[in-house]
């Protein structure tokens, strides 16, 4: 049997309050998602001016970064028409999303979640969502 390391609700927080605090300091409100490895959502939060559209997208950015190990923006080149991946986004209740702004969190190698936002330009989306896990791999080297 192996010991895998597992997001706890102090982690989550880090997370979040990075990513958040990254959002305001570029200027855009967004929803943020963080799931454990399986892809089940752990913490969600909008900010205030957020689009609501982005709730959803967020929380699948999250769940597809986790259950998949890898970003979203990998979707994103491989499930174009004739990609390797083409039609990934109608599986799993079309939760997987195709669009940059989900990454995986891995700790030593382990996956221990994903991170998801969504409301600001895919570049943006993965600027905040890897704000949340730099402070995460920060914190947990204190």
């Amino acid at each position: 049997m192996r010991t895998v390391p597992k997001l706890i609700l102090d982690d989550v927080r880090a997370i979040m309050d990075a990513a958040e605090q990254k959002a305001r300091d570029i200027g855009v409100d967004m929803a943020i998602s963080v799931t454990d490895e399986s892809g089940n959502l752990l913490m969600f939060h909008r900010m205030d001016n957020a689009r609501i559209t982005s709730i959803d997208v967020s929380i699948n950015k999250a769940f597809t970064a986790a259950a998949s190990r890898r970003s979203t923006r990998v979707y994103a080149e491989v499930a174009k028409p004739g990609g390797s991946a083409f039609g990934i986004h109608v599986s799993n209740q079309s939760r997987f999303m195709i669009v940059p702004g989900g990454l995986p969190i891995f700790v030593d190698k382990e996956i221990v979640g994903g991170i998801g936002c969504s409301s600001g330009t895919p570049e943006q989306d993965e600027i905040v969502a890897q704000a949340g896990i730099d402070k995460l791999l920060a914190y947990l080297t204190l």
